[in-house]
């Protein structure tokens, strides 16, 4: 089994495929597999990763899935992963030729009886010209979880690494919701709750920001509701104690959770029952008339 598993999601980007391949055959740690699950591609993708994989002298797997949405891919990387660690690199990125290496060392760098505390290491990120995406960590390493870093730290901007698969597989996306878009946020809130991180100041992903979205126009509110909806309860519901390091942002995860509830049919009684703590329905309750304003407004939407 590898030590590693490079999970790349895909869908129509084989013209940006070769930054990631080509950072993968760079590693100087080789104990890993690449793992690319296709979102319904019809691009060329397919003949791409056939040719990769004869070039390879690592493992490369490639699942072609048909068009339902990143959350979809995600689960089932889950379900294939055969590595200890498990890391999503996206398929218009690419990492440095150290990356796993130093993430490795980071992780062992952890006493080995402190480790069943830690979900995994997350280093930084910069841009194809060299420039720092985001901001650095306060201290180095910084031993804390993903909402005390966002909180409490005030940490901004995009940073990479790994996840134990044996944890992150404990959180799954829910595959009943309507829609092709679940945020990731709902993953890292839960993975949050009883974990630590590792994070370190050493620079690990190449961001590319060249590569043009695939969302066009203005986003449909009603569209994917019923993700957006789930994020904003679990942010509610398990990040609501942060209310006096964030009180704005968590009064707008409140007001969306009010509209993206509306927008799936989920009325008060509901939105109030199915939030699970305290904090987050006083939040909910505070922000119920912008929210329900919001809601209004969107049925305008064109």
């Amino acid at each position: 089994m590898p030590l590693f598993t490079v999970f790349t999601p895909a869908y129509n980007r084989a013209h940006t495929l070769h930054r990631a391949w080509e950072s993968l055959k760079a590693q100087t740690l080789r104990d890993f597999e690449w793992l690319v699950i296709d979102d319904g591609s019809t691009d060329g993708t397919r003949e791409l990763m056939e040719r990769y994989q004869q070039e390879a002298d690592f493992p490369v797997r490639y699942i072609q899935e048909p068009h339902r949405g990143a959350w979809a891919v995600h689960n089932v990387s889950l379900r294939e992963s055969k590595g200890r660690f498990w890391i999503k690199l996206d398929s218009d990125d690419g990492c440095m030729p150290r990356a796993l290496e130093r993430l490795l060392f980071h992780w062992e760098s952890i006493p080995e009886a402190q480790r069943g505390r830690f979900s995994g290491v997350t280093g930084l990120c910069r841009d194809q010209d060299g420039n720092l995406v985001g901001t650095k960590y306060p201290r180095d390493p910084l031993d804390c979880s993903a909402a005390e870093l966002e909180y409490r730290h005030k940490v901004r901007g995009e940073k990479w690494g790994f996840l134990r698969l044996d944890v992150v597989r404990r959180f799954p996306f829910p595959e009943d919701l309507s829609g092709h878009y679940i945020p990731e946020s709902v993953v890292w809130c839960q993975v949050s709750k009883d974990h630590l991180t590792r994070h370190v100041n050493e620079v690990v992903r190449i961001y590319w920001t060249d590569a043009p979205s695939l969302v066009h126009g203005r986003p449909d509110p009603r569209r994917n509701a019923a993700g957006h909806r789930l994020w904003c309860r679990t942010v509610l519901d398990l990040e609501s104690r942060w209310f006096f390091a964030a009180p704005l942002r968590l009064l707008r995860a409140a007001a969306l959770y009010t509209r993206f509830s509306l927008h799936t049919g989920a009325g008060i009684p509901r939105q109030f029952g199915e939030l699970s703590s305290w904090g987050g329905r006083l939040l909910w309750l505070a922000a119920l008339p912008v929210g329900a304003a919001l809601w209004l407004r969107d049925q305008f939407w064109r």
